[in-house]
């Protein structure tokens, strides 16, 4: 059965969706995107989502063509005609065509382009390798200044990823001047004596909407959340450490460069966030 899409206002055959060549989005990356988990048929932390997606718009100077109540029925619709359990609707928004290749875009705002397709992911929250955990490696991080803006510029983080399927492990965790930024596609966590250890938001990293779900559920949980920089000496030195994303939840770490972390099993700590933030982003979800 061919998966239906969403390309600026229609509903397609995944076969029958184009995009014109000289799109913004395909020759520039000039263009910011959105992924929302699904669990049971619904979306999970949908507000959040379309709070950064506005921000990330804004900050390319790009109008959002949707109001949140327009995304959310769009969501929906996509989830339900593809019969959507569990899995991931993905959005994208270019600055659009503006009819020929120029580095300056426009003054006026162009109409944008607009693509969304689901993903269909069985059992998206009972992955295995949230028993037995993660393992990284490190890459230095050359990534552009601006990695609070979620753009489609994901060239180097699929390099990264490359590296570590190379490398036999799971993901690959950006170092610059010694500090661990984040993973390849989510937030990175420590934790050293019961103190859950996080990068402070800046431009240096995603906003990432997960993260600060958990980061709200650890404080209501009692848990003690020290936002700063932390080294990778310090990250292999650690009780435990874990990422999360919206496709990943709460990811135990168990390994970094080769080197175990604690019991080389993932951590009371992960195992009881990733407890509690499924429980109550399926309360919450719509």
């Amino acid at each position: 059965m061919s998966r239906i899409v969403h390309v600026n206002g229609e509903f397609l055959p995944e076969a029958e969706a184009k995009v014109s060549v000289f799109d913004r989005g395909f020759l520039m990356a000039d263009g910011v995107y959105e992924v929302t988990s699904v669990l049971g048929g619904k979306l999970i932390d949908f507000a959040g989502h379309c709070l950064r997606l506005a921000r990330s718009l804004r900050e390319l100077e790009m109008t959002n063509p949707h109001t949140d109540a327009e995304w959310l029925e769009l969501h929906r619709q996509l989830v339900a005609r593809n019969e959507i359990v569990d899995g991931m609707v993905y959005l994208q928004v270019t600055r659009g065509n503006p009819g020929d290749r120029d580095f300056a875009y426009p003054a006026a705002d162009l109409p944008p382009t607009v693509v969304m397709f689901t993903q269909s992911k069985p059992g998206l929250a009972e992955s295995p390798a949230a028993k037995t955990g993660w393992k990284v490696i490190s890459v230095d991080d050359i990534r552009w200044g601006r990695r609070d803006i979620k753009t489609v510029q994901l060239l180097y983080p699929s390099m990264a990823k490359m590296a570590a399927k190379k490398a036999g492990v799971d993901d690959a965790w950006l170092v610059e001047d010694g500090f661990v930024t984040e993973g390849t596609s989510n937030n990175a966590y420590i934790v050293k004596g019961n103190r859950i250890i996080t990068r402070a938001l800046s431009s240096d990293i995603l906003h990432g909407i997960t993260r600060a779900a958990v980061l709200r559920f650890a404080v209501e949980a009692q848990m003690e959340v020290v936002e700063r920089s932390f080294t990778l000496a310090e990250a292999q030195e650690a009780d435990e450490a874990f990422i999360t994303s919206a496709s990943a939840f709460v990811m135990p770490v168990v390994q970094i460069d080769g080197k175990d972390l604690g019991t080389g099993k993932p951590g009371p700590v992960a195992a009881r966030l990733r407890e509690i933030y499924l429980d109550e982003m399926r309360k919450a979800a719509v």
